[in-house]
């Protein structure tokens, strides 16, 4: 089958490879879609972050080359032994996160924040981009039927969205500020809107992307023609209750910090390539909080719940759709050179 493979920074191939049979615990899935993520894009150009390179990753014992792809959805062909819970037909989405139950955070239920931990698609095991995966049983979320496959590729992202939310200290009632309009940032402004949001103001420099985010409800503000900071403390008195910084820019992290009110908050949500310097005193005169979050745990059925509901729809979200066989040139490049596209969907079966 074909797959699509890191080999190293800069250096991704479809290859032929072989299909993955299915093993005891786990199901043999038919890829339909599989979305492009941020972190996809961030292990391409300046990788590896999660991706074992030399020595095998400790949990999959597998190293690069690896096949990506995480957010993903599909219909179960085969059930290995000792599978009860899923049966061939069956429509469902992955989540992707690889963890050691028996360590100390595992134990305390916190399996995202394993020292061991790693995403399916990125650390082995197999990915999304893909015609075929064998996964654990243990990973899959059966879909609503009024979720489509399409929408299922999207519940992985919605729920680093919405685990970011239920993590910080948001209200129902408050205000809150997402910086960067991107995949996670629209789907954080999604999330704040089905947790009772009072007013969303969504920082960024796309056009296309800022009317996007107003679509969705968000208070639209374009840095480039005010100062960003300033715009959100006249416009809440004070500044808004949490921001959430959604691009890995390091001076959007400081205007993230700047723009909260006293005892704020400011939540990391962007995975970073690089350091980026802040000034401590800027947290220290307003008591305020910076938090951080990596993936979700225990949100994946919350998420479905709300697609169910009507949140998170695949035309808010998606601007394109790709086959497989065109997903570098069509799907990786096309994210690098046109910054109004959102979320990519791959298939390959188109």
């Amino acid at each position: 089958m074909q797959a699509l493979r890191w080999h190293n920074t800069k250096d991704i191939r479809l290859d032929e490879v072989e299909t993955p049979s299915v093993a005891p615990g786990r199901v043999k899935i038919k890829i339909k879609w599989c979305g492009i993520c941020g972190t996809d894009l961030h292990e391409y150009l300046a990788g590896p972050i999660f991706i074992p390179v030399g020595t095998p990753h400790p949990l999959t014992g597998d190293k690069a080359p690896v096949i990506l792809g995480h957010e993903f959805a599909g219909e179960i062909v085969e059930v290995g032994d000792g599978v009860s819970d899923y049966r061939v037909g069956d429509r469902v989405t992955v989540e992707p996160i690889i963890n050691d139950p028996d360590s100390k955070a595992s134990r305390q239920g916190l399996y995202n924040l394993c020292d061991k931990m790693g995403f399916y698609g990125l650390a082995g095991m197999g990915g999304g981009f893909s015609e075929y995966a064998s996964v654990p049983a243990s990973m899959l979320h059966r879909l609503p039927d009024s979720v489509s496959y399409q929408q299922g590729a999207l519940a992985e992202p919605a729920s680093v969205a919405v685990h970011a939310v239920r993590q910080s200290r948001f209200k129902m009632g408050n205000k809150a500020a997402v910086f960067g309009a991107g995949p996670i940032g629209l789907l954080v402004i999604e999330a704040l809107k089905a947790a009772g949001a009072q007013e969303i103001y969504a920082v960024e420099l796309s056009p296309q992307r800022r009317e996007r985010a107003a679509a969705l409800g968000a208070k639209v503000i374009d840095p480039a023609q005010v100062d960003a900071v300033e715009e959100i403390i006249a416009r809440t008195d004070g500044g808004v209750d949490v921001a959430y910084e959604v691009t890995g820019v390091p001076k959007v992290l400081e205007q993230s910090i700047d723009c909260v009110r006293i005892q704020g908050e400011t939540m990391i949500v962007s995975v970073w390539e690089g350091d980026a310097p802040i000034l401590p005193n800027n947290v220290l005169m307003k008591e305020s909080h910076i938090t951080g979050i990596i993936g979700y745990r225990n949100v994946f059925p919350a998420t479905l719940a709300l697609m169910e509901q009507g949140y998170f729809k695949v035309e808010d979200f998606v601007t394109k759709k790709v086959a497989l066989a065109n997903v570098i040139e069509e799907g990786f490049e096309t994210l690098l050179k046109e910054k109004d596209q959102v979320k990519i969907l791959v298939s390959p079966e188109q």
